[in-house]
C-alpha cells in the first residue's frame, strides 16, 4: 500500500517503472486535491486506480476514502469524477452555508463540518480558537468547501482561505490554477496562484512558476481564449519564475511561505 500527496505521486509516474510498483495493491492520495489527470497517468504507467481521501489534523486525521466499488461505478459514468468517498465509520459530515451554517441539500457547494470520534477535543491550551474550530456539539469547522451527492459522497471542491474579494467579487485560486495549467496542457504542477493587497481591487492575483516552456503572454492569450472571465486573469508583471514551488515535508505545497514569497517579489518589482 502507497499513501501519499500528489505531489509525490507525480514523482512516482515520472520516476519510476511499472516493475518497480509490481507488489503494490493500493494507492491512495490526499492532504490537497488530486487532479483527475493525475489518476489517469498513473493508470497508464501501473495499471492500477489511485484513489482520493480527504483528513485533517484535527480529525486524527482521516474523514474519508474512496472505495473501489465507487470508482467502478465511476468508470462506467455512472457517477461523477472526483470523490473522496464517503465517511468512515462512526463519523458524521455536513455541509452548511459559510456564514449562516444552515445545512445545505445534496449538490450544493458549502463548508464542509465533521463531527466524531476522531474529531479533537480542542488545541492544548487555546481556548479560543478552539471554540473558533469547534460548532455546536463537537462539530469541526474544516475550512473546506465542499458538496455531498445523494448518497453521502464527498467531493472536495475548494478551500476557503484560497479565495479572493477581487474588485467585489469572489474567485478561487484553484479553479484560476486549474485553467492556468489547463492552458500550459502541463499535467504536473508548475504554477501555483496566491493574492496580494492591492489599494484599487482589495486584493491581485501574484502567480509564482517554474519554467513554463513558453511566454507568460502566449499562456495568457490561452486563458482569455478558453473563456476565463477577464477580472480573474493576473497580469502579465504579476507572473514571477521561482527556482521550485515551495513545498512542505508531507509534499503539501506551503501556502503560507508561498504568499510570503509573492508580496517580497512584489515589493521589490513595486520598489524597482
Amino acid at each position: 500500500m502507497i499513501i501519499g500527496t500528489p505531489t509525490f505521486v507525480w514523482e512516482y509516474v515520472r520516476r519510476l517503472e511499472r516493475k518497480d510498483l509490481a507488489t503494490l495493491r493500493v494507492a491512495i492520495v490526499g492532504a490537497e486535491k488530486m487532479r483527475l489527470e493525475l489518476a489517469d497517468a498513473f493508470w497508464q504507467k501501473f495499471h492500477l486506480d489511485l484513489f482520493q481521501g480527504y483528513g485533517c489534523t484535527e480529525t486524527s486525521p482521516v474523514v474519508s476514502v474512496e472505495t473501489a466499488g465507487r470508482y467502478a461505478q465511476r468508470q462506467l459514468g455512472c457517477v461523477e469524477r472526483g470523490s473522496v468517498g464517503r465517511p468512515m465509520p462512526g463519523t458524521a459530515v455536513r455541509v452548511v452555508h459559510p456564514e449562516t451554517f444552515e445545512t445545505l441539500g445534496a449538490g450544493h457547494e458549502g463548508m464542509l463540518l465533521v463531527k466524531g470520534p476522531s474529531v479533537m477535543a480542542g488545541y492544548l491550551g487555546e481556548p479560543d480558537l478552539t471554540r473558533q474550530a469547534i460548532w455546536d456539539d463537537g462539530w469541526y469547522i474544516t475550512g473546506d468547501v465542499a458538496q455531498l451527492d445523494e448518497d453521502g459522497f464527498i467531493t472536495i471542491t475548494d478551500r476557503l482561505s484560497r479565495f479572493s474579494k477581487v474588485a467585489g467579487e469572489m474567485v478561487s485560486h484553484v479553479h484560476l490554477e486549474e485553467a492556468l495549467h489547463s492552458a500550459l496542457g502541463s499535467l504536473e504542477q508548475r504554477l501555483v496562484v496566491t493574492a496580494v493587497s492591492d489599494h484599487q481591487k482589495g486584493e491581485r492575483f501574484v502567480v509564482l512558476h517554474l519554467d513554463l516552456g513558453l511566454e507568460v503572454d502566449d499562456l495568457l492569450k490561452r486563458v482569455r481564449d478558453s473563456g476565463l472571465p477577464p477580472l480573474w486573469l493576473p497580469r502579465r508583471e504579476h507572473f514571477y519564475q521561482v527556482e521550485s514551488l515551495p513545498i512542505m515535508g508531507s509534499g503539501k505545497l506551503d501556502l503560507k511561505l508561498v504568499k510570503q514569497t509573492a508580496q517580497k517579489l512584489t515589493a521589490k518589482a513595486t520598489a524597482a
